[in-house]
């Protein structure tokens, strides 16, 4: 009976008893920190660890009696003493882990976090990788890499440049980093070339790495180091004069942390860092920002700390606050903390590691969601994760180091890219006021240059570019390389050579044969080597056509190109009546009527005013006939005085400057087309002729006549050099040989310029260039091309041309053209009604003027001497004998008449 009673009893209390001590909150509650005490990151989180742990402990609005105690481990920036450090303080029933700041630490101590379900909070660990679904129980309250490696690629692509060296540690924070950076230029068309460090790199494996990266031509570097590190590769480039004028140094988040933690007094040894840019964690200003600034600068007044205060300690001290929240949540919701014994290291008793100690927090999972869901504003602005329980930051700031010191010269964040005020002003603006603020400041480069470098360098003379050039046994001319000198020359070398001199830095080169030099290359080859980095160039007479510029990049071409047609000339000369078929009849009628016309008229214009027009009659006659005829030849010596007589002469003179220029084409074209030997007289008669036709071996000519003209493969006769196209020309399409040979037309000015029996006939029926070809996306693509067109601006280009293809007379004077026609007169009706006009109107006007004048005459003789008999007697033919006596005198002769007359009456008065 009294057993029956007691055992109830007991187990009543027992349950009462597990109740209360399930609800209890406990008095002090463990938290780990693992982290490098002897870093730039460490020194100052531990202070700052520390102080929040302090306030935290003091704060009654918060945990409410529960203090918080730290168990710290050194992890000694290595992996393995990073573990052996968490196993330490998780054997202090920790029920979160704060750190570690190292990336490849991180990923050890997540694995031992996961096990134990213990939350791990790294203030400092920013490898993109760290990512939730690996590691469940891994938050950072940090920005992830992968978003500041956004920002770098938009400073990169903001300044225009392309290809881009990143230097970095060869462990999972670098390496991962240095990842997500690709594959963000790679969105931008951007090329990264990396080049690792060990672990454990000594001052030699940096500076051999630097050497080596000269080589590679770019010359903008991302520096993605931690702090401790990052400097000295800094440092031996400034050895090396890798921080000087056209070098470009960009620096992530560790080069902000170096100097926001060195002394003041060391700054002045930073001057090797001028010109650098490198980002900053963005952390808006708030007054609990400014007090913890100033309560640091009290703690360095009193000799407590010696370095500055960074980003990451304002990180470090927010995550305590952080996890402090989320206890308080749990203990809230749940009451107590337990641990649990782990099966599975349950069974290494016998082990002398003693991991049994080891216990599984059973409120983890509780605690990761309170801590998830964690917002509040502290040191560093709004405390928050996003689904990949990653800290939503703001943003960074960009920063540059010149002679002053640091300075801000802009921002960036995910919603707005670059801009030159803060993110959060952004917010407000309008599209149009948006748009003013994008970009940034000017910044101060290596080697105090204020304006972009250019961020490359082509080649240096340690490893000079390779140009490839075809090894040619034909047309030498254009490019050739000697066999005792082994110098390369030629047209197209020269033209490559003089655009250097345009190009406004050093392009140290060497030129390599591309070719056997016994037959001819393929320059399909030639430009696919260049695709595929065989060469860095190709130059020669490499004809830009479609399917080349799909691989590789063509400058602006420096030879005009395309097809024409070459075919023999007549040795018989021209008719003798030759020169009358440029004009039909009637245009050589009415030129001869003007020419008359104008003569007569001009001597009468001219008679009366000008001595060179007076004189016995045979003398008139012969100058009114000449007068006209010698202006053709610009040989009158006679000139016009009058004003009438002037104007005659200007539309006359106008007149036939375009009748004698129109004559002389048309012959020019007459007397050539009569020397052509052969019926065809353009592509289309070539086409329906059936007959062979030439064309250079190797070349693309012939595919493009049988593949686009529908030529017969059988009518090309494949032409080695120009001695074959002469032979081929002569001999005739009936004895082995062809009727006309198709090239392009720079080879043909060769080949007319050492025969002189051939010519051209009809139009250029296709149109391309000579280019030099560079590899996809080079700068010196634009740079040439910029380069062409100064030597064609200046005359160089044409010059070279000259003296390489007219010494005995340019190819282009013998170019002929069919089917010359007549010059008839409905081509220039306009130009001799025009004259025709102003002739008559001169004529009509010098009329009137004098019959006008004579009428005057005639009444002041009748004043002075009345004879009414005399008036009725006189005929007509008297009166119009007395009009051209009075036309006959010159003009001042009738002025004294005048003047007589006039005295004469004052006389009679």
């Amino acid at each position: 009976m009294g057993n029956g009673i007691i055992t109830p009893l007991f187990i009543l209390t027992w349950v009462i008893m597990s109740h209360f001590v399930y609800c209890q909150r406990p008095m002090v509650v463990n938290i780990g920190a693992v982290f490098t005490y002897n870093s730039v990151i460490g020194r100052v989180a531990k202070v700052a660890i520390q102080a929040a742990a302090d306030d935290i402990n003091a704060d009654q609005s918060i945990l409410r009696g529960v203090k918080l105690n730290f168990i710290m481990a050194d992890a000694e920036c290595n992996v393995f003493m990073g573990a052996i450090g968490a196993f330490h303080v998780l054997e202090g029933d920790v029920v979160a882990i704060i750190g570690p700041q190292s990336s490849s630490i991180a990923h050890m101590i997540s694995f031992i976090a996961n096990g134990l379900q213990v939350p791990l909070v790294s203030f400092a660990a920013t490898d993109p990788t760290l990512s939730a679904l690996q590691f469940p129980f891994f938050l950072r309250t940090t920005l992830s890499d992968s978003y500041q490696m956004v920002a770098v690629a938009d400073i990169i692509d903001y300044y225009g440049w392309h290809e881009v060296i990143a230097l970095f540690v060869d462990d999972d924070y670098g390496r991962n980093g240095i990842t997500s950076l690709d594959d963000e230029l790679a969105k931008r068309m951007g090329v990264l070339h990396r080049l690792g460090l060990p672990t454990r790199a000594n001052r030699s494996d940096i500076a051999n790495m630097l050497e080596e990266s000269k080589l590679i031509g770019s010359r903008v570097y991302v520096v993605h180091a931690a702090p401790d590190s990052g400097l000295a590769i800094l440092s031996i480039a400034h050895q090396l004069r890798m921080m000087t004028s056209g070098f470009v140094w960009l620096a992530t988040d560790w080069l902000s942390v170096t100097l926001d933690s060195s002394q003041p007094s060391n700054r002045t040894t930073l001057n090797i860092l001028q010109g650098v840019v490198g980002l900053r964690q963005y952390m808006p200003q708030s007054n609990q920002k400014k007090a913890f600034h100033l309560r640091w600068r009290e703690l360095r007044q009193k000799g407590l700390v010696t370095f500055g205060l960074n980003n990451y300690g304002l990180y470090a001290y927010d995550t305590v606050w952080a996890v402090a929240h989320g206890i308080d949540e749990h203990l809230k919701n749940h009451g107590n903390i337990t641990f649990s014994t782990n099966e599975n290291l349950h069974n290494t008793k016998k082990s002398t590691l003693q991991l049994e100690k080891l216990k599984t927090f059973d409120g983890g999972k509780l605690l990761l969601e309170k801590l998830q869901k964690t917002n509040f504003t502290g040191l560093t602005g709004r405390i928050g994760f996003d689904s990949d329980r990653n800290l939503m930051g703001s943003g960074y700031e960009v920063i540059n180091v010149d002679q002053k010191g640091i300075r801000k010269i802009g921002y960036w964040s995910n919603d707005s890219d670059l801009s030159i005020v803060p993110p959060e002003k952004l917010k407000g603006m309008r599209p149009s006021d948006l748009s003013l603020n994008q970009g940034l400041s000017k910044a101060t480069w290596p080697g105090g240059e204020i304006n972009k470098p250019r961020g490359w360098v082509i080649a240096t003379n340690e490893r000079p570019l390779k140009i490839g050039f075809p090894n040619r046994i034909s047309f030498t001319e254009f490019v050739t390389e000697s066999p005792d000198s082994h110098k390369v020359q030629g047209y197209c070398i020269d033209v490559f050579n003089a655009a250097l001199k345009f190009i406004p830095y050093d392009v140290p080169h060497k030129f390599v044969a591309f070719g056997d030099g016994r037959s001819d290359p393929n320059f399909n080859d030639l430009v696919r080597m260049v695709a595929e980095d065989d060469f860095d160039a190709a130059v020669g007479d490499i004809t830009i056509v479609t399917s080349r510029t799909r691989v590789a990049d063509f400058t602006q071409p420096y030879a005009a190109n395309g097809l024409v047609i070459v075919i023999p000339l007549k040795d018989r000369k021209s008719i003798a009546w030759a020169f009358l078929k440029p004009f039909t009849v009637e245009m050589w009628c009415v030129t001869g009527a003007f020419f008359i016309v104008i003569g007569v008229v001009i001597w009468i214009l001219e008679h009366r005013i000008n001595d060179d027009f007076r004189g016995p009659p045979r003398r008139q006659i012969v100058t009114m006939f000449l007068f006209s005829f010698s202006t053709l030849f610009k040989t009158n010596q006679e000139d016009t005085v009058s004003t009438l007589g002037r104007m005659v002469m200007m539309v006359w003179l106008f007149l036939l400057m375009v009748v004698t220029s129109s004559y002389t084409a048309s012959l020019t074209s007459i007397l050539t087309v009569e020397q052509l030997s052969s019926p065809i007289t353009g592509i289309d008669s070539l086409i329906a002729s059936n007959q062979p036709i030439g064309c250079q071996n190797g070349s693309f000519v012939k595919g493009y006549l049988t593949e686009s003209l529908n030529i017969h493969s059988s009518r090309i006769v494949s032409l080695s050099n120009i001695g074959e196209y002469a032979k081929a020309l002569q001999r005739g399409p009936n004895n082995g040989g062809v009727a006309a040979v198709v090239d392009e037309l720079p080879y043909i000015e060769l080949f007319l310029s050492k025969y002189t029996e051939f010519g051209m006939v009809g139009q250029m029926f296709t149109k391309s260039g000579w280019g030099f070809a560079f590899k996809r996306s080079s700068p010196l693509t634009l740079d040439f091309s910029t380069a062409i067109l100064k030597l064609v601006e200046t005359g160089e280009l044409e010059k070279i041309r000259k003296d390489w293809f007219c010494k005995s007379g340019c190819a282009a004077e013998r170019t002929h053209h069919s089917n010359p026609k007549q010059l008839h007169l409905s081509s220039f009706w306009g130009l001799f009604l025009l004259c025709a006009v102003v002739t008559l109107t001169a004529f009509l006007v010098f009329l009137l003027r004098t019959l006008r004048q004579f009428v005057r005459y005639k009444k002041k003789q009748r004043n002075l001497y009345p004879s009414p008999s005399s008036e009725t007697n006189i005929s007509c033919s008297q009166v119009c004998y007395n009009f051209f006596d009075f036309i006959d005198e010159k003009e001042e002769a009738v002025k004294r008449m005048f003047k007589q007359s006039d005295s004469a009456q004052e006389q009679v008065n």
